[in-house]
């Protein structure tokens, strides 16, 4: 059994736990996902089974891996992990108006410098961020840029002002949350990030993980709720086979094609068989399902 679940990750699960668990529902040990969420945020995980994780790559290159957020942040104070998990290391009464929030949101569209937390799992000569953070070592990480294509300031809702990004691969809206602070002169943490899109894979086709657990606890069947496996290969183009040429293909074999160069989804009838590239009149195998 191959294909995807678009998880509703709940808070306080690791993303690699979540896939685990999701694979272990299935009976399948083989399983990854795309985009990991911090602990603390929500949302959509794509977890893929099976023969799914080997479209993993090509499915954020289709897509660009372009993210949107819902995120919140309470100003006034600053931790180590720039959330509200983190250990506080300042504090102050500066409340920016909505005018100010409203008046730097511009600076943060397009191509934007930005330094991940140090609390990330950013490789920093050979170790994981996180963890020369948490030994209590420095953590210089350089900036990298990114890019923003939306951000908009949703209003105060009790003692959080919330927000929307729509961002590419690489943003860290945990530096987001901090930075936006910074622009209008304050400190902030960020006490909710919940993701809706991800490579193509929307909130809405989302399910929990207790969902899926009291189907199996109870006998019924999950398998309706796998989404095929050449979902959110967004628009790389269509190449259809014969069967003489698919099982040529499976075999690892090249075929003549009067296509242009590039990569391909490549078909036999309704069947997915895989990820092949076109070059000078032949296709070539990249992954075969």
């Amino acid at each position: 059994m191959s294909g995807w679940i678009i998880l509703d990750k709940a808070s306080g699960l690791f993303s690699r736990t979540a896939s685990s668990r999701v694979a272990h529902l299935f009976g399948i040990k083989k399983s990854g996902h795309i985009g990991t969420l911090d602990p603390m945020a929500t949302g959509v995980l794509p977890i893929a089974i099976g023969d799914a994780t080997k479209m993993i790559p090509f499915i954020e290159d289709a897509n660009g891996g372009i993210k949107e957020y819902l995120f919140s942040v309470q100003f006034g104070r600053a931790t180590d992990t720039l959330d509200v998990t983190g250990t506080e290391i300042a504090r102050n009464d500066i409340i920016p108006t909505d005018e100010q929030i409203t008046n730097v949101l511009g600076d943060f569209i397009g191509d934007i410098d930005q330094v991940p937390p140090a609390y990330s799992a950013i490789h920093i000569n050979g170790r994981r961020a996180y963890k020369i953070a948490r030994a209590g070592d420095d953590v210089e990480i350089p900036a990298r840029c990114v890019h923003i294509y939306e951000l908009k300031y949703n209003g105060k809702r009790g003692n959080s002002w919330e927000f929307y990004v729509k961002c590419g691969s690489g943003t860290y809206v945990r530096s987001l949350g901090r930075d936006i602070a910074e622009k209008c002169g304050a400190i902030a943490v960020v006490d909710m990030i919940r993701r809706i899109s991800t490579n193509g894979f929307d909130i809405k086709n989302a399910v929990t993980l207790d969902f899926l657990e009291n189907l199996v606890n109870n006998g019924a069947d999950i398998g309706q709720y796998l989404m095929p496996i050449d979902s959110g290969l967004g628009d790389i183009p269509v190449l259809n086979l014969d069967d003489k040429e698919t099982k040529l293909y499976k075999n690892g074999g090249f075929i003549g094609v009067a296509m242009p160069d590039g990569q391909f989804r490549v078909y036999n009838g309704t069947e997915f068989v895989g990820i092949g590239v076109v070059n000078k009149k032949q296709l070539r195998p990249v992954r075969t399902i």
